[in-house]
């Protein structure tokens, strides 16, 4: 079923320019990932929520994106955050999510960053064949990157080991050389940069040489949620979506409000200063390229059958701009 927010919300805005409305409140529980701060942590932060009765509550971190849409199916959580591709997969297997607002996107300044030692054989992409590379997770982006780049370069999916690291002992296990490749995800660049400014460690390539600028990943609503809440639903993507913007446009604020809550939650603050922002483009609302890109790949692989899924099914709204590549 397509599944349009300006037509959910239709009724509610009505209302709203009929008349000033008692704002519903409604709380939303969600995980952290470490070294980042997602964009509805960053506008509440801003103040953006204030006056919406939309209010936020941390229930810790997650290990990757899969493990953030498990607690979302499970209800123990009302956001989730994954990798796209880590969504549509859920979607396929009876979850009924929709994708609210792309929490990172990939470009020339935010992106997801494979690095060696600096003396590696590794040159090029077609040197990855049997090398073991680190990743946050299995099933996430990461894991579709590698896939992809292994596909573009004629070598089945499964040529290189991947192995699962948390993204804080990600540069350990490179300079231990546990592993061949470390791979830093675009949400990782404050940990990317701390490991980049520690030196010896070379780039081989990132995810948008393989896939040019896309959305990442996205948060993630159930939709029985939407129904329920849908002004709320509407005040979550809106505010979100201004505070990507804002990032954007406020690049050394941001890093000392990342700064302020990474410390507010025992994390190290000195790493928000690599923060190399969200990389999601003007406006903050997705494209359906960001959707379809990783629809069509599943199809590819045999994940998903032809026409089983479209973008529109998926996206909670989409903006008006034009994909790029």
């Amino acid at each position: 079923m397509t599944y349009r927010f300006k037509s959910i919300i239709a009724g509610v805005a009505l209302s709203l320019s009929a008349a000033t409305a008692q704002a519903e409140d409604v709380t939303l529980r969600y995980l952290s990932y470490h070294g980042g701060v997602s964009a509805h942590e960053l506008a509440k932060e801003l103040g953006f929520f204030e006056g919406t009765g939309v209010n936020f509550e941390g229930l810790g971190y997650a290990g990757g994106g899969p493990e953030s849409l498990f607690a979302l199916a499970a209800g123990s959580v009302d956001i989730g955050s994954a990798a796209t591709s880590a969504i549509i997969n859920a979607i396929a297997g009876g979850n009924d999510f929709v994708a609210a607002y792309p929490t990172n996107g990939i470009n020339d300044d935010a992106q997801s960053v494979f690095h060696v030692l600096e003396d590696s054989p590794i040159k090029s992409i077609a040197d990855i064949k049997g090398k073991t590379i680190a990743v946050n997770t299995l099933g996430a982006h990461l894991d579709y990157t590698v896939r992809e780049a292994l596909h573009q370069q004629g070598l089945p999916q499964n040529a290189a080991n991947l192995v699962v690291v948390p993204g804080p002992q990600l540069e350990q296990v490179l300079r231990s050389k546990q592993v061949d490749i470390a791979a830093f995800g675009y949400w990782q660049t404050t940990f990317e940069g701390a490991a980049r400014a520690n030196g010896g460690l070379r780039a081989v390539f990132d995810d948008t040489d393989i896939l040019g600028e896309i959305a990442g990943g996205f948060a993630v609503l159930r939709r029985d949620w939407v129904e329920a809440h849908p002004e709320a639903a509407r005040h979550f993507v809106e505010k979100s979506a201004r505070a990507l913007d804002y990032a954007r446009e406020n690049p050394e604020k941001t890093r000392e409000i990342i700064a302020k809550l990474l410390e507010a939650r025992g994390e190290n603050p000195q790493v928000a200063k690599f923060f190399a922002g969200f990389g999601v483009r003007e406006g903050g609302l997705p494209v359906e390229r960001d959707v379809q890109f990783w629809i069509d790949v599943l199809v590819r692989e045999g994940a998903l059958r032809e026409g089983q899924l479209a973008a529109a099914d998926i996206l909670l709204i989409t903006g008006d701009a034009p994909a790029t590549n």
